[in-house]
């Protein structure tokens, strides 16, 4: 299946939007310099958004395989292949990221050496496996993870940068991104206190609700300032009654994660059952995932409009469902 890879003709690689598919795209454009790159979402790709930018031709990463694409790497449990898709190669497997998959699959074919200790970190931040005190440092790849930004350009000029071989602490030192940096460690604290002050725990999962506020946070920044007091989390973002596709907002959406600073071997919960009680496109990982906010009566899925009431009648059944772990 390696040698059928990488015989391939990559024109295009749609990969995911953060740290890991920043990362995925870096090393694989090592091997296909001119492919184009495109940043998708998992939700974008499912809801048939990105159909027009897929075919034999393409790579998708650390997204849901996509029936029309020519190769496929991803690591998320609920993507997982349930059988063979004809002209599609699939390399999925139980790995900490999409990058480590693609690192192995090139290491024998193209210079990646400079990559290796910063791979690990890509691991941890994807895969759970970082500790509270080393998420809360300064750390350079930490930084580096919170600077993904599609819309600004930043995400395209990491992944080039990282492509030519550039360090992280290189990256970081340029004027546009150091600028941005500054920028953005403002806005964190600025996120640390919405956190706070939106952050209630019920039976162990924390829930923070920050629709409609512009913000977005992953579990690690919820989950460190919750501390011991928290098993997992949900988190409730994007604006109520936006859909893909529409300018500079993103459809109300909750994402789940494992507080992987206490159970670091995984959680009490595979939190996929909460993303896909009513959300068909939900999913992720067992211990990181997420879905859309559905219209809800009764406690089941309506065809309608999602409105701000929604979001307390998901949550009410997501709790009776964590209740029961």
């Amino acid at each position: 299946m390696i040698s059928e890879a990488l015989s391939l003709d990559i024109r295009r690689i749609v990969t995911d939007s953060d740290l890991d598919g920043v990362v995925t795209g870096a090393i694989l454009r090592r091997w296909w310099p001119d492919a184009e790159i495109i940043f998708g979402h998992p939700g974008e790709l499912r809801a048939g958004l990105l159909d027009h930018c897929i075919d034999r031709n393409t790579a998708v990463c650390d997204l849901p395989r996509h029936p029309e694409c020519g190769l496929s790497i991803d690591h998320h449990q609920s993507n997982a292949p349930v059988g063979d898709e004809e002209g599609v190669i699939s390399i999925w497997r139980h790995a900490p990221s999409a990058a480590r998959i693609a690192y192995d699959l090139l290491a024998d074919e193209v210079e990646l050496s400079d990559l290796s200790d910063f791979l690990n970190w890509v691991d941890k931040l994807d895969g759970g496996g970082i500790t509270r005190e080393e998420f809360l440092s300064d750390h350079p790849v930490i930084w580096l993870g919170r600077l993904i930004d599609v819309e600004s350009g930043l995400a395209m000029h990491i992944l080039e940068s990282l492509q030519a071989g550039m360090s992280v602490e290189e990256i970081l030192s340029m004027d546009w991104v150091a600028s941005a940096l500054e920028e953005r460690k403002i806005g964190q604290a600025v996120l640390n206190q919405a956190i706070s002050q939106n952050l209630e725990v019920v039976d162990r999962l924390a829930i923070v609700r920050m629709e409609d506020a512009g913000m977005r946070s992953n579990g690690y920044r919820i989950t460190a300032i919750a501390g011991d007091s928290c098993d997992a989390c949900v988190v409730v973002h994007g604006n109520v009654g936006a859909s893909f596709g529409d300018e500079e907002v993103y459809p109300v959406s909750a994402s789940f994660y494992t507080n992987s600073f206490l159970h670091t071997e995984g959680g009490l919960y595979d939190l996929t059952k909460l993303a896909t009680r009513f959300d068909p496109d939900g999913g992720g990982h067992a211990n990181a995932c997420g879905c859309r906010i559905q219209p809800i009566e009764d406690g089941e899925r309506m065809e309608r409009q999602v409105e701000i009431d929604d979001i307390d009648r998901n949550l009410e059944v997501w709790l009776a469902m964590w209740a029961g772990r």
